[in-house]
């Protein structure tokens, strides 16, 4: 830490000073196509951090409002040559513009309050939530409301928002899945699942197919109880030190040794997981249990190549042939450089013919909480991703991220035909109860 207390000031200077400016990033980086401005770029943000690590600048409110405009997708990570560790910086600069109250508001105090430090640390109180949202949806208000006019009167973003509110499932992970659950023979592996916040209340049949796939591949697996939030949501919205104290659950909740990998089938999660060596390297009381955790995290796609999965076997009377395209979740494909497991697992998959998704690779205007507190931009991202899928003619959509599949739903929700979006493991999982 510096002397005044300023992240970006603490950070090693090498990695501050390790871009070289060359613009390769440029055409990979959403805000950049959408604007053309420099500052809107990756180059043109690190150019902003070194000011400020330097003394030249300040952090002001226009600097915590460019930061805000990144997605934080890392589609520039793997643009760079120089391997500049634009997550680093993206962070720091993110809690630094926090420590410093660079953007104020009560409103956005509030509901930072209610979400990151009280919801998403309490398991208990996120899935009262979920309950009572489940409960609200069961009751038909919700139909109502939409059928009485009501949010047409209302300021237009409010519409929005309710439109974007979560599909709590009936049934969340722990009533789905026990603490332990063997494979039918000889189990080769054993294996933790992590079943996520979201993904939990809104997802819990991805965890279920996440089970099923790891048993039909002779994995015993263990489910914790009662899981919390990994902490990749405060670790991308400048909250490091909610991060720091939810990573320390983590690794209390799970020994690595135990198990021969910690599965996780959200692409957003899996890359924060894997950072907690990174997240932890100050701790001396968890530094190396954090990089030995960290070591152990497997996406479940990446898991299912690494032990050589089983390809499923077609039915007698075969399944009818469907058309899938891929888009590729930023914080697997950029994050952690995951890009041919889940093309295998779904060409493994009989009668799938896969049809490749142009700019799979472009962030679809998720990312995280993006969608709420930049909503044109996160619009305009969604729409040119949801053109593209268009193009391919598939009906289904498969994703391996809880926030690219809610925001690909909604780009669909008001056309016709619109594709089912669902988890790769999901369809795998499908073709193994199949047979």
């Amino acid at each position: 830490m510096s002397a005044d207390g300023n992240l970006l000031k603490a950070l090693d200077y090498s990695v501050v000073q390790q871009c070289m400016h060359c613009g390769l990033c440029l055409p990979s980086c959403p805000t950049y196509l959408e604007t053309g401005r420099e500052r809107n770029s990756p180059r043109g943000r690190i150019a902003l951090i070194r000011a400020i690590a330097d003394d030249e600048l300040d952090v002001t409110r226009a600097f915590a409002d460019e930061m805000s405009y990144c997605l934080g997708c890392l589609a520039c990570t793997s643009a760079c040559p120089a391997g500049v560790d634009y997550g680093t910086l993206f962070e720091s600069a993110r809690a630094e513009s926090e420590r410093k109250g660079a953007a104020p508001g009560a409103a956005r105090s509030l509901v930072r309050l209610v979400t990151l430090r009280f919801l998403l640390v309490r398991p208990w109180a996120l899935r009262l939530a979920g309950r009572m949202l489940r409960a609200f949806d069961a009751s038909g208000l919700r139909k109502l409301l939409r059928k009485s006019g009501l949010y047409s009167v209302l300021p237009r973003r409010m519409g929005e928002l309710e439109r974007q509110a979560l599909q709590i499932r009936g049934e969340f992970s722990d009533e789905l899945i026990a603490p332990l659950e063997r494979p039918e023979g000889k189990s080769r592996h054993r294996v933790t699942v992590l079943t996520g916040c979201i993904q939990d209340i809104a997802f819990s049949e991805v965890n279920r197919a996440t089970v099923d796939v790891l048993l039909a591949n002779s994995c015993e697996v263990e489910t914790p109880r009662g899981q919390s939030c990994c902490g990749s949501l405060h670790a991308h919205n400048g909250d490091l030190g909610t991060a720091r104290m939810l990573a320390r659950r983590q690794i209390d909740s799970v020994d690595p040794d135990g198990c021969d990998a910690i599965i996780s089938n959200s692409a957003g999660c899996g890359a924060h997981l894997k950072r907690y060596g990174h997240l932890l390297a100050d701790d001396p009381a968890y530094s190396t249990r954090a990089a030995a955790w960290s070591a152990k995290v497997r996406d479940i796609s990446e898991w299912l190549v690494e032990i050589g999965f089983r390809p499923p076997k077609a039915s007698s009377a075969g399944p009818a042939p469907v058309a899938v395209t891929y888009h590729e979740a930023c914080h697997l494909c950029h994050g952690q450089r995951i890009t041919s497991q889940p093309r295998e697992m779904l060409r493994s998959i009989p009668g799938v013919e896969l049809r490749e998704c142009p700019e799979s690779t472009m962030c679809c205007g998720s990312a995280g909480v993006y969608s709420l507190t930049q909503p044109s931009t996160s619009a305009w991202l969604r729409d040119r991703k949801v053109g593209h899928i268009k193009s391919t003619g598939a009906t289904v959509v498969a994703t391996a991220n809880p926030g690219c599949q809610l925001q690909i739903q909604q780009g669909f929700k008001d056309a016709a035909g619109m594709p089912r979006v669902v988890h790769p493991v999901v369809l795998l999982a499908e073709a193994y109860r199949a047979e």
